[in-house]
Protein backbone atom coordinates (compact mmCIF):
# COMPACT_ATOMS: atom_id res chain seq x y z
CA UNK A 1 0.00 0.00 0.00
CA UNK A 2 2.45 2.25 0.60
CA UNK A 3 5.11 1.69 -2.26
CA UNK A 4 6.57 4.87 -3.89
CA UNK A 5 8.45 4.03 -7.43
CA UNK A 6 10.52 7.11 -8.28
CA UNK A 7 12.73 6.52 -11.55
CA UNK A 8 11.71 2.64 -12.13
CA UNK A 9 12.42 2.33 -8.40
CA UNK A 10 10.66 0.66 -4.95
CA UNK A 11 11.35 3.30 -2.60
CA UNK A 12 9.42 0.66 -0.17
CA UNK A 13 12.24 -1.94 -1.12
CA UNK A 14 15.12 0.12 -0.64
CA UNK A 15 17.64 -1.66 1.66
CA UNK A 16 18.73 -0.04 4.93
CA UNK A 17 22.41 -0.31 5.90
CA UNK A 18 23.75 0.40 9.85
CA UNK A 19 26.88 2.76 10.20
CA UNK A 20 29.44 -0.38 10.43
CA UNK A 21 27.64 -1.69 6.88
CA UNK A 22 28.01 1.78 5.60
CA UNK A 23 32.05 1.55 6.78
CA UNK A 24 32.80 -1.49 5.58
CA UNK A 25 31.47 -0.72 2.09
CA UNK A 26 32.60 2.33 1.67
CA UNK A 27 36.29 0.93 2.43
CA UNK A 28 35.99 -1.64 -0.25
CA UNK A 29 34.86 0.52 -2.77
CA UNK A 30 37.77 2.82 -1.96
CA UNK A 31 39.79 0.13 -2.90
CA UNK A 32 37.99 -0.21 -6.09
CA UNK A 33 35.34 -2.45 -5.44
CA UNK A 34 32.48 -2.00 -7.86
CA UNK A 35 30.10 -4.22 -6.40
CA UNK A 36 30.42 -2.69 -2.95
CA UNK A 37 30.05 0.66 -5.00
CA UNK A 38 26.95 -0.33 -6.30
CA UNK A 39 25.37 -1.37 -2.86
CA UNK A 40 26.75 1.68 -1.38
CA UNK A 41 24.98 3.59 -3.66
CA UNK A 42 21.51 1.84 -3.55
CA UNK A 43 21.96 1.50 0.32
CA UNK A 44 21.61 5.36 0.20
CA UNK A 45 19.51 6.14 -1.64
CA UNK A 46 16.94 6.89 1.67
CA UNK A 47 19.08 9.48 2.18
CA UNK A 48 18.57 11.46 -1.13
CA UNK A 49 15.06 10.49 -1.06
CA UNK A 50 14.40 12.15 2.70
CA UNK A 51 16.22 15.59 0.88
CA UNK A 52 14.04 15.69 -2.53
CA UNK A 53 11.03 15.91 -0.09
CA UNK A 54 12.15 19.15 1.39
CA UNK A 55 11.57 20.49 -2.23
CA UNK A 56 7.86 20.49 -2.66
CA UNK A 57 7.47 22.46 -6.12
CA UNK A 58 5.00 22.17 -8.14
CA UNK A 59 5.54 20.64 -11.74
CA UNK A 60 8.12 19.05 -11.27
CA UNK A 61 9.31 15.89 -11.87
CA UNK A 62 10.09 13.76 -8.94
CA UNK A 63 12.43 11.44 -11.20
CA UNK A 64 14.56 13.84 -12.68
CA UNK A 65 14.98 15.79 -9.04
CA UNK A 66 15.54 12.53 -7.37
CA UNK A 67 18.41 11.62 -10.56
CA UNK A 68 19.73 14.98 -9.97
CA UNK A 69 20.41 14.05 -6.12
CA UNK A 70 22.03 10.89 -6.86
CA UNK A 71 24.39 12.87 -8.81
CA UNK A 72 24.78 14.79 -6.38
CA UNK A 73 25.10 10.44 -3.70
CA UNK A 74 27.55 9.90 -6.33
CA UNK A 75 29.99 12.98 -6.26
CA UNK A 76 29.96 12.81 -2.59
CA UNK A 77 30.97 9.01 -2.68
CA UNK A 78 33.99 10.18 -5.02
CA UNK A 79 34.89 13.13 -3.11
CA UNK A 80 34.65 11.29 0.54
CA UNK A 81 37.69 10.74 2.49
CA UNK A 82 37.79 8.17 4.82
CA UNK A 83 40.64 9.77 6.94
CA UNK A 84 38.63 12.97 7.75
CA UNK A 85 37.00 11.02 10.82
CA UNK A 86 33.56 12.67 9.56
CA UNK A 87 30.06 10.64 9.40
CA UNK A 88 29.55 9.58 5.23
CA UNK A 89 26.04 11.67 5.47
CA UNK A 90 27.33 14.65 7.09
CA UNK A 91 29.38 15.26 4.07
CA UNK A 92 26.95 13.45 2.17
CA UNK A 93 24.18 16.05 2.28
CA UNK A 94 25.07 19.22 1.29
CA UNK A 95 26.55 17.77 -1.84
CA UNK A 96 22.98 15.99 -2.62
CA UNK A 97 20.98 19.43 -2.03
CA UNK A 98 23.92 21.24 -3.52
CA UNK A 99 23.05 19.31 -6.66
CA UNK A 100 19.11 19.11 -6.22
CA UNK A 101 19.46 23.03 -6.23
CA UNK A 102 21.41 23.29 -9.29
CA UNK A 103 19.12 21.30 -11.60
CA UNK A 104 16.51 23.38 -9.71
CA UNK A 105 18.13 26.21 -10.95
CA UNK A 106 19.37 25.53 -14.00
CA UNK A 107 15.78 23.31 -15.09
CA UNK A 108 13.65 26.56 -14.38
CA UNK A 109 12.20 27.76 -17.78
CA UNK A 110 12.37 31.65 -15.87
CA UNK A 111 16.00 32.63 -14.80
CA UNK A 112 15.98 33.63 -10.91
CA UNK A 113 18.63 35.00 -9.08
CA UNK A 114 20.69 33.06 -6.71
CA UNK A 115 19.70 35.09 -3.78
CA UNK A 116 16.21 34.93 -4.70
CA UNK A 117 16.10 31.07 -4.35
CA UNK A 118 18.20 30.30 -1.90
CA UNK A 119 15.33 32.60 0.02
CA UNK A 120 13.46 30.25 -1.38
CA UNK A 121 14.44 27.01 -0.28
CA UNK A 122 15.07 28.55 3.03
CA UNK A 123 11.27 29.63 3.26
CA UNK A 124 10.17 26.12 2.42
CA UNK A 125 12.50 24.27 4.67
CA UNK A 126 10.69 26.82 7.44
CA UNK A 127 7.51 25.85 6.24
CA UNK A 128 8.29 22.27 6.53
CA UNK A 129 9.53 22.83 10.33
CA UNK A 130 6.23 24.71 11.19
CA UNK A 131 4.05 21.63 9.62
CA UNK A 132 6.50 19.51 11.87
CA UNK A 133 5.13 20.82 14.74
CA UNK A 134 1.59 20.18 13.82
CA UNK A 135 1.02 24.23 13.44
CA UNK A 136 -0.33 25.74 9.88
CA UNK A 137 2.74 27.41 8.34
CA UNK A 138 1.30 30.66 7.40
CA UNK A 139 3.30 33.80 5.64
CA UNK A 140 3.41 35.39 9.30
CA UNK A 141 5.01 32.65 11.09
CA UNK A 142 7.35 31.79 8.29
CA UNK A 143 8.59 35.60 7.93
CA UNK A 144 8.40 35.70 11.92
CA UNK A 145 10.79 32.88 11.91
CA UNK A 146 12.99 33.46 9.38
CA UNK A 147 13.29 37.39 10.94
CA UNK A 148 12.34 39.06 7.35
CA UNK A 149 9.09 40.95 5.93
CA UNK A 150 6.43 38.93 4.67
CA UNK A 151 6.67 40.58 1.45
CA UNK A 152 10.32 38.94 1.31
CA UNK A 153 8.56 35.63 1.84
CA UNK A 154 5.48 36.01 -0.58
CA UNK A 155 8.30 36.79 -3.59
CA UNK A 156 10.57 34.34 -2.89
CA UNK A 157 7.58 31.56 -3.69
CA UNK A 158 6.13 33.53 -6.42
CA UNK A 159 9.56 33.45 -7.89
CA UNK A 160 9.85 29.63 -7.60
CA UNK A 161 6.57 29.19 -8.89
CA UNK A 162 6.61 27.48 -12.26
CA UNK A 163 4.31 29.65 -14.97
CA UNK A 164 1.51 28.10 -16.70
CA UNK A 165 -0.16 28.43 -20.24
CA UNK A 166 -3.14 30.41 -20.63
CA UNK A 167 -5.05 27.44 -22.52
CA UNK A 168 -4.87 25.52 -19.05
CA UNK A 169 -7.93 24.18 -18.94
CA UNK A 170 -9.42 24.99 -15.39
CA UNK A 171 -12.67 23.40 -15.51
CA UNK A 172 -14.09 20.48 -17.47
CA UNK A 173 -17.35 19.07 -17.59
CA UNK A 174 -19.74 17.31 -20.19
CA UNK A 175 -17.46 18.02 -22.55
CA UNK A 176 -17.52 21.87 -22.19
CA UNK A 177 -13.73 23.15 -21.25
CA UNK A 178 -12.84 26.34 -19.48
CA UNK A 179 -9.35 27.60 -20.04
CA UNK A 180 -7.48 30.07 -17.93
CA UNK A 181 -7.64 32.79 -20.49
CA UNK A 182 -11.46 32.56 -20.51
CA UNK A 183 -10.81 34.25 -17.06
CA UNK A 184 -8.55 36.68 -18.03
CA UNK A 185 -9.79 40.68 -18.29
CA UNK A 186 -8.25 42.13 -20.50
CA UNK A 187 -8.50 46.14 -19.73
CA UNK A 188 -7.10 47.38 -22.24
CA UNK A 189 -9.80 45.73 -24.84
CA UNK A 190 -12.76 46.20 -23.45
CA UNK A 191 -16.01 46.58 -25.38
CA UNK A 192 -16.28 50.17 -24.60
CA UNK A 193 -12.73 51.20 -25.50
CA UNK A 194 -13.59 49.59 -28.57
CA UNK A 195 -16.06 51.76 -29.26
CA UNK A 196 -14.41 55.22 -28.37
CA UNK A 197 -11.70 54.02 -30.96
CA UNK A 198 -14.10 53.72 -33.54
CA UNK A 199 -15.92 56.71 -32.70
CA UNK A 200 -12.37 58.88 -32.28
CA UNK A 201 -11.38 57.33 -36.22
CA UNK A 202 -15.17 58.97 -37.25
CA UNK A 203 -14.30 61.99 -35.50
CA UNK A 204 -10.56 62.27 -36.46
CA UNK A 205 -12.36 62.18 -40.21
CA UNK A 206 -14.40 65.25 -40.01
CA UNK A 207 -11.25 67.22 -39.33
CA UNK A 208 -9.07 68.98 -42.19
CA UNK A 209 -5.88 67.47 -43.49
CA UNK A 210 -4.18 70.73 -41.89
CA UNK A 211 -5.93 69.25 -37.97
CA UNK A 212 -4.82 65.39 -38.95
CA UNK A 213 -1.50 66.54 -39.56
CA UNK A 214 -0.93 68.76 -36.70
CA UNK A 215 -2.44 65.83 -34.17
CA UNK A 216 -0.33 63.43 -35.75
CA UNK A 217 2.75 65.38 -35.11
CA UNK A 218 1.75 66.58 -31.54
CA UNK A 219 0.24 63.03 -30.59
CA UNK A 220 1.98 59.71 -32.52
CA UNK A 221 5.45 61.42 -33.24
CA UNK A 222 5.55 63.64 -29.78
CA UNK A 223 6.72 66.91 -31.35
CA UNK A 224 6.40 70.43 -29.93
CA UNK A 225 4.45 73.07 -30.80
CA UNK A 226 7.50 74.98 -31.95
CA UNK A 227 8.73 72.21 -34.31
CA UNK A 228 5.33 71.20 -36.01
CA UNK A 229 4.92 75.30 -36.85
CA UNK A 230 8.49 75.12 -38.58
CA UNK A 231 7.40 71.78 -40.63
CA UNK A 232 3.82 73.33 -41.25
CA UNK A 233 4.67 76.31 -42.36
CA UNK A 234 2.65 79.03 -39.57
CA UNK A 235 3.56 80.33 -36.29
CA UNK A 236 3.25 78.40 -32.91
CA UNK A 237 -0.12 80.39 -31.88
CA UNK A 238 -1.63 79.04 -34.95
CA UNK A 239 -0.50 75.62 -34.46
CA UNK A 240 -1.69 75.89 -30.66
CA UNK A 241 -4.94 77.49 -31.67
CA UNK A 242 -5.84 74.28 -34.26
CA UNK A 243 -4.93 71.83 -31.85
CA UNK A 244 -7.61 73.30 -29.12
CA UNK A 245 -10.34 73.62 -32.38
CA UNK A 246 -9.50 69.73 -33.42
CA UNK A 247 -9.69 68.56 -30.00
CA UNK A 248 -12.73 70.33 -28.99
CA UNK A 249 -14.36 69.30 -31.81
CA UNK A 250 -13.25 65.67 -31.40
CA UNK A 251 -14.92 65.60 -28.05
CA UNK A 252 -17.92 67.15 -29.43
CA UNK A 253 -18.03 64.03 -31.98
CA UNK A 254 -17.75 61.58 -29.91
CA UNK A 255 -19.92 62.98 -26.71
Amino acid sequence: MHKVEICGVDTSGLPRLSAKENEELMKRLKAGDRQARDTFIIGNMRLVLSLVKRFRIKNLGADDVFQAGCVGLIKAIDGFDVGVGVKFSTYAVPMIVGEIKRYLRDGNSLRVSRSIRDMAYRVLKTREEIEGRDEEATIEKIAEAMHVAEREVVYALDAISDPISIYEPVYNKAGDTLLLMDQLCDEKNTDEIWTEHVALGEAMEKLGEREKKILYLRYYQGKTQTEISEEVGISQAQVSRLEKNALQSIRLNIS
